[in-house]
């Protein structure tokens, strides 16, 4: 199998469900600068501000990673975990799916990323804060961590790089929760955010969608369980080898990344 997975454009991987094309035709929403417009962005703004703001945030997330194989079918991988972060330099995320069980940590000096299913880790020193782990882990490894958009402290600019259209759709429900559902589109990806009511102004559930793969894979996370401040859990960001795993390089840490071991990804067309 040689499926073919979307890749981040510029500044994160970005992913869909494909189910509501077929209403597109009748939507009737105008592609025109509106006031519309303006309000999706200062929304957005307003979130990015929030988020930045909070010292200490977690929140628990379900992801699905879309990929196309040669015969165009499309398959999706769907995972869980949490993430916690203080900022400007601590962070720690889970991931666990049918076929990975990952623990990353990272102290401010150092990123440390425990394969759990097969009791191995691997070390890399990317000294500074969480921007530029995110960016280090994105161009340099290939290895973006979940919801990587919105955790920079200036998440309003990577999101609106490149925005050529804008849609506001009104309101939407994301695990019993009030949104605003916005969307948007650049050059190659289209995307959409629902983001919280009232005054803690949450992204409720963030999908990307490739337009440089044919049938447009997409990337989406829903999150919950949003915490920050003082309710944020207490918790070490260094690395403790508890397990006794052993440490191997980052190129032979199996079972750790996006994709099964079996899957070779290709080329987008």
């Amino acid at each position: 199998m040689n499926p073919d997975i979307r890749k981040p454009v510029s500044f994160a991987a970005r992913s869909i469900s494909a189910l509501a094309l077929s209403v597109a035709l009748g939507l009737g929403i105008s592609t025109t600068a509106s006031a519309d417009e303006l309000d999706a962005k200062r929304l957005v703004k307003t979130m990015s501000e929030f988020l930045a703001a909070q010292q200490a945030l977690s929140f628990s997330y379900d992801a699905t990673l879309e990929v196309v194989t040669p015969e165009d079918q499309i398959l999706a991988l769907a995972s869980s975990g949490k993430v916690e972060l203080k900022r400007p330099d601590k962070l720690r995320a889970t991931r666990a799916g049918g076929f990975a069980d990952v623990d990353m940590s990272f102290d401010g000096k150092k990123l440390t990323i425990l394969g759990k299913n097969l009791n191995i880790y691997t070390q890399v020193e990317i000294p500074g804060s969480i921007d530029h782990l995110v960016d280090v882990m994105r161009d340099k490894y290939d290895r973006p961590l979940p919801a990587a958009d919105l955790l920079l402290s200036n998440s309003y600019d990577a999101l609106m790089e490149g925005v050529e259209d804008i849609k506001d759709l009104g309101s939407g429900v994301i695990g019993g929760v009030e949104c605003d559902s916005l969307a948007f589109r650049a050059k190659d990806v289209d995307w959409q955010i629902w983001i919280a009511h009232g005054d803690k102004p949450y992204p409720c559930r963030y999908v990307i969608t490739s337009k440089r793969v044919p049938n447009g894979p997409s990337y989406s996370i829903q999150f919950s369980n949003w915490k920050s401040g003082k309710a944020v859990a207490a918790s070490g960001f260094e690395f403790k080898n508890t397990s006794k795993a052993t440490a191997v390089k980052l190129e032979d840490l199996k079972g750790a990344g996006d994709l099964p071991e079996h899957f070779t990804k290709g080329e987008s067309k």
